[in-house]
């Protein structure tokens, strides 16, 4: 009897254990989906340099003191070059008026002591890009405008056809510039003797090698063409094919401001953007009007306000196009067909050109 009453409580134990279930875990609740405003906030960042900028009524550029093409005085003393006119585009976009801008013309030796005793914005003085530069002396380099690379200029009546033949040579370079450095890199690692003549200025280097001081002038070759058609006959000098550097040319600004860096840099990518998207001077104002393309729509402040991220207006970049023009209108008249260096596109085209080059703008968006 004692054996069956046991064996029924055991079965009763078991039967209320099968019927205890454990109460289920309660569901995982997945996270709502982020919205775009989640997702980022995007906001201007303040510029002292701006501020400054508006409270004075001017961008203030240092420029190269007379370098034909890149920045130079016309015959009624108004600046005109290709270095000139990337101020002019930063004055369109801050002021909406290219010509709220005062020139500064600058010798090579003080340019980086001028921007960054903050007598100058922005300095725009065909300066190459290098590690040094940007990360040693607290200024950076916001775009490129110019590919260019160091090169030699001779007479045409010395037959020369190569640099590899210049062993024993006198070459004019600037002094204190990365051209100097180059120089010595070239022969030094070909194993050949040369004679540099150290001069205080592209003009100083010109000049020595137009009165037969030196027997090569060497520098970037956008300055040796500048250079060239200041000879008395542009037509006996050479520029030999040897490129011996890469030197990215474009404006530097004072590394302490990030947002005014970003007002320069994209000024810069709005005019290569202008002529990847067809525009220019002269058909920008009917573009506004009648483009249905989202991006350039965005570009010239017809859909949202991306200006105001930058902290100026929302036309900002169709000022800079209508006033100052497209990257192609800006090289052709300074250094191109319209001017006197006639200075092939090269690396200076556009990606997606025939023969493509490394002129590239981020998006607008």
């Amino acid at each position: 009897m004692i054996g069956r009453l046991t064996a029924m409580a055991a079965m009763g134990l078991l039967l209320a254990a099968c019927e205890a279930k454990p109460p289920p875990a309660p569901a995982s609740v997945a996270p709502p989906p982020k919205t775009p405003a989640q997702t980022a906030a995007y906001e201007a960042t303040p510029s002292p340099t701006l501020e400054a900028v508006r409270r004075r009524g001017r961008v203030t550029c240092g420029v190269h003191p007379g370098l034909p093409g890149f920045a130079m005085r016309d015959a009624r003393g108004i600046w005109r070059g290709f270095d000139v006119d990337v101020c002019r585009a930063v004055a369109a976009a801050v002021f909406g008026d290219a010509e709220r801008v005062r020139f500064v013309p600058i010798d090579g030796s003080d340019r980086f002591r001028e921007l960054r005793a903050e007598r100058i914005d922005i300095l725009s003085r065909n300066t190459s890009l290098t590690l040094s530069r940007d990360a040693g002396l607290g200024l950076t380099f916001p775009a490129t405008t110019y590919y260019d690379g160091q090169g030699f200029l001779v007479a045409r009546a010395l037959g020369v056809a190569s640099a590899e033949e210049l062993g024993g040579a006198r070459v004019c370079v600037q002094a204190g510039t990365a051209s100097e450095t180059n120089l010595a890199d070239f022969f030094r690692a070909r194993g050949l003797d040369y004679q540099p003549v150290l001069a205080k200025s592209e003009e100083d280097a010109r000049r020595l090698y137009e009165s037969d001081g030196c027997d090569v002038f060497s520098a970037d070759i956008s300055g040796l063409a500048a250079s060239r058609s200041l000879l008395s006959n542009p037509n006996g000098h050479v520029i030999l094919p040897n490129v011996i550097s890469k030197e990215p040319l474009g404006p530097v600004v004072r590394q302490d401001d990030p947002a005014w860096a970003d007002i320069v840099a994209w000024t810069v990518h709005a005019i290569v953007l202008a002529e990847e998207l067809g525009l220019s001077s002269r058909t920008v104002e009917q573009a506004r009007e009648t483009a249905t393309d989202p991006e350039t729509r965005r570009l010239l402040g017809v859909e949202g306000n991306l200006g105001e991220l930058l902290g100026v207006r929302r036309d900002w970049a169709y000022q800079v196009i209508r006033q100052v023009g497209a990257y192609h209108e800006i090289f052709r008249r300074d250094l191109g067909a319209d001017s006197a260096l006639k200075l092939e596109r090269g690396l200076n085209a556009l990606w997606t050109a025939p023969k493509p080059g490394l002129m590239y703008a981020p998006p607008v968006r």
